[in-house]
């Protein structure tokens, strides 16, 4: 039987006709060996293939599950499906992965904790590659190979561990856009959560007077002024003084947000009356560095959420980090703002200079707040993600973050106590623990830690 990959005009044609009715039969999968539409905890999978007979399966650590297969519209790029395939990967500890959208087959091979491309063709030429394919996910295959790759695996990640061992590189990422409502507040503190939960040390600073970060990691639990526990301990104090008030004297842990929790440096609505004076303070803008520096062995990674704007504040936080993620919705108003925003980093990054730090790395525009309409999402967000790299020749991240009802929705959560409602915020990764409708944009914050770890490693 032949495939044709022009008679594939859809997702689920791609999925019938290339994956059901060809490649399944051609690589020795019987219909008691795969199974189609799994759930995995958050994780969707479109196939799942076995080299053994399973049924009723169980994913775990020695499963015998073998291959996962993604099936995308043919118009799809599958460049921006690799990070979520990894994640299937890794997570459900799968050796290989095949990603398709009919034109073009690509198969994907986990060593260790990473993912590395080990096979592609054309649709067309799926035939005369069968072989080849076989040798790699198919169903002998697996069977035959399972020894060779386990071997092979374990040397990989022997090469790891003995590469990293000794390295602990605090890395700092700033989270910035001049232009308000892209939802640089709901990444900074949701990318925490999930790179916490990656078991990374995570410092995250609020720099920002609307202090939004600070609320939406529960540390404002009181209703009246008087009960404000923060007005005498915030990000202004470790910035006014070079010489006390240091981080272990201004850090907070998170309340209630997340599993760990992280630790925080809150932020207050009184930064606006200090700005002025801090600016004129030129020795300021450096204190941050400083005082990062001293505690670079007790944190991993560190994430400052700043304002909106090019002010001192936004321009201390750019000064301090080492990345830069660029949240837009990728609207015209969030684009106009982009070369005001590339404008800033080069003044920046003057300073940096002057002071003996490199260059800031921005990882890259995140889209962010996007919608999930399809034919939004087939049409016009392909154009918008082209704009960046076209017209203003900025890296673009593969991570999308999708405007969900749910990323409110775990930020207003509150908390009765007596007569009185107090805040009680969770991050998406806490609370798609509970909830089900927050699982899939857990999964994407997840992506995008990868994401994020992969970009600064490399």
């Amino acid at each position: 039987m032949a495939f044709n990959p022009e008679l594939c005009r859809n997702e689920s044609e791609v999925e019938s006709k290339l994956i059901v009715q060809y490649l399944l039969p051609q690589l020795g999968y019987t219909p008691d060996t795969w199974h189609q539409e799994v759930a995995v905890g958050s994780i969707r999978l479109d196939f799942l293939a076995f080299a053994a007979q399973v049924l009723p399966f169980v994913i775990d650590a020695n499963s015998p599950l073998s291959v996962v297969m993604e099936a995308k519209h043919p118009k799809q790029n599958l460049n921006n499906h690799f990070l979520r395939l990894r994640h299937y990967l890794t997570s459900l500890n799968v050796r290989y992965g095949l990603l398709t959208n009919g034109k073009e087959i690509r198969i994907y091979q986990k060593l260790g904790d990473d993912v590395k491309l080990v096979f592609s063709c054309a649709g067309k030429d799926v035939e005369i590659k069968l072989e080849e394919i076989k040798s790699l996910i198919g169903r002998d295959s697996l069977n035959k190979n399972q020894v060779i790759d386990n071997v092979v695996i374990g040397n990989y990640q022997e090469q790891l561990n003995s590469q990293e061992q000794g390295k602990n590189y605090m890395k700092t990422i700033a989270i910035y856009h001049n232009k308000g409502g892209v939802g640089k507040t709901t990444i900074a503190v949701n990318l925490a959560a999930a790179l916490s939960k990656k078991g990374k040390r995570v410092l995250l600073i609020d720099i920002d007077s609307q202090a939004n970060t600070t609320f939406a990691t529960g540390l404002i639990k009181f209703q009246f002024e008087e009960d404000d526990d923060l007005k005498d301990k915030n990000v202004y104090h470790l910035i006014e003084s070079g010489e006390f008030n240091y981080i272990p004297d201004i850090v907070r842990q998170s309340q209630y947000f997340n599993n760990p929790e992280i630790d925080v440096i809150p932020s207050h609505i009184t930064l606006i009356e200090y700005q002025d004076t801090l600016n004129k303070i030129a020795a300021t803008r450096r204190r941050l560095v400083k005082k990062l520096n001293m505690v670079e062995s007790n944190y991993d990674i560190v994430i400052i959420d700043t304002p909106p704007s090019r002010d001192y504040y936004a321009e201390v936080a750019l000064i301090a980090a080492d990345y830069l993620i660029i949240p837009s919705d990728l609207k015209p108003f969030a684009n106009q703002g982009l070369p005001t925003v590339i404008n800033f980093i080069k003044q920046v990054n003057e300073y940096r200079d002057d002071i003996g730090k490199l260059p800031i790395n921005i990882i890259g525009v995140l889209a962010s707040k996007i919608s999930t309409n399809a034919k939004f999402l087939q049409y016009t967000f392909p154009k918008q993600r082209d704009v960046i790299l076209e017209r203003y020749n900025l890296p673009l991240l593969e991570a999308v973050i999708y405007d969900r009802t749910v990323l409110s929705e775990c930020m207003n959560q509150t908390i009765t106590v007596g007569e009185l409602e107090y805040p009680d915020p969770k991050s998406v990764i806490k609370y798609a623990e509970i909830k089900s409708n927050a699982e899939q944009s857990a999964m994407e914050f997840e992506i995008l830690a990868d994401e994020v770890l992969q970009k600064m490693e490399g």
